[in-house]
């Protein structure tokens, strides 16, 4: 076990590489996405604070307004059942007219913070069952891994420093808080209501800030946990690019297709202009069928032996000509006819070999 365990951090230190798009897509796929809790939940804790704030006064006189109404109409004596029914479906009425707001802001900051963290996202990917999350030993790595230190660290720093700021918005107001036994009820919920608010907003600020060095955590977690190895992204490319051996077996193989076939063009050239040893150009022309003679094959080296060969087995007229046969090289393509340039000189060769076949 504790070999197998120094692999597997061997092979985490190797992965020093940042991920590639592919990887990052693979990630995303399954569902493996940089987001905080915490931003959530602070957002979520602050619109509902604001909602409140602004909604309270109107709730609140809804209901006095309701308590009077309905203790009001209540006969002297004992509460009959349909007297419950009444209070009770009133009860759920006004309770969904006056939270409405709320509930509807909390949906929509939630959807709104999920997705500006992690965008639209749709896989299933996460609800299949992974039988090794039910294995013991796992359960036992993951509860002292690293992240699960942290994430404790975490919680109990937050709930530090949120133990704190309550705390020190208590101390500061323990003065008003004695003076709340001297008040009527009216003046007395009113400051207990501010104070919660002040307590509130305070808890929620801080909230918001650790939510937020929670957020870049998140990121640089996400990121190193998506590092890749040399050797992965080698094989990534791979996938993509194809395999660099069957890439070169495939060029190969089209390098002789197209050599068998200019072969087999040379065979029908008229002449072959020579170096004479270094570079060997074939050309053909019928004038009925073309506007100017056409390069069906040039090579140098092993090529122009090939192509003399074939010259030799085909009775092809060579002409030896050094600058002609290094410009048509390096000018004119195989399968393309020779530019202007080269109309004279070749010309003059064609009608030498005409006149040596006896052709007009």
């Amino acid at each position: 076990m504790v070999e197998v365990r120094a692999i597997d951090l061997q092979l985490f230190a190797d992965r020093t590489e940042p991920a590639t798009p592919r990887q990052r897509q693979r990630a995303r796929e399954r569902g493996h996405v940089p987001q905080s809790p915490e931003v959530t939940s602070a957002a979520l804790l602050l619109a509902a604070f604001l909602v409140l704030r602004a909604t309270a006064p109107a709730i609140w006189d809804g209901l006095a307004g309701y308590l009077h109404d309905t203790l009001g109409r209540l006969a002297p004596g004992d509460l009959s059942v349909g007297d419950l029914q009444r209070i009770f479906t009133g009860a759920l009425a006004f309770a969904g007219r006056s939270l409405w707001p709320l509930l509807a802001t909390v949906v929509a900051v939630g959807l709104a913070v999920g997705f500006a963290q992690v965008g639209f996202i749709f896989t299933l990917r996460p609800l299949v069952p992974q039988f090794n999350r039910i294995s013991p030993l796992q359960g036992w790595q993951r509860m002292f891994s690293r992240r699960a230190a942290i994430e404790s660290l975490k919680a109990l720093f937050k709930l530090i420093l949120i133990a704190w700021v309550a705390y020190a918005a208590l101390r500061g107001a323990a003065g008003k808080m004695s003076d709340l036994m001297s008040m009527d009820i009216g003046a007395a919920v009113a400051a207990v209501a501010q104070l919660a608010a002040a307590l509130i907003l305070r808890v929620a600020l801080v909230w918001v800030a650790l939510a937020a060095l929670d957020y870049l955590y998140q990121r640089y977690e996400y990121e190193v946990s998506l590092r890749m190895t040399r050797q992965e992204i080698k094989l990534e490319l791979r996938e993509q690019e194809g395999d660099p051996q069957v890439k070169a077996r495939i060029r190969r193989r089209q390098r002789e297709i197209a050599m068998r076939r200019m072969m087999a063009d040379v065979a029908k050239a008229d002449v072959v202009i020579t170096n004479p040893t270094h570079y060997a150009v074939a050309l053909q022309y019928d004038h009925l069928k073309m506007v100017a003679p056409k390069v069906v094959g040039k090579g140098q080296g092993y090529i122009a032996e090939r192509i003399k060969e074939i010259a030799r087995e085909r009775n092809i007229a060579t002409v030896e000509n050094v600058a002609l046969a290094q410009g048509l090289y390096r000018a004119v393509e195989v399968g393309q006819t020779i530019p202007p340039e080269f109309y004279q000189a070749v010309a003059e060769v064609l009608a030498f070999v005409y006149r040596l076949k006896g052709r007009f």
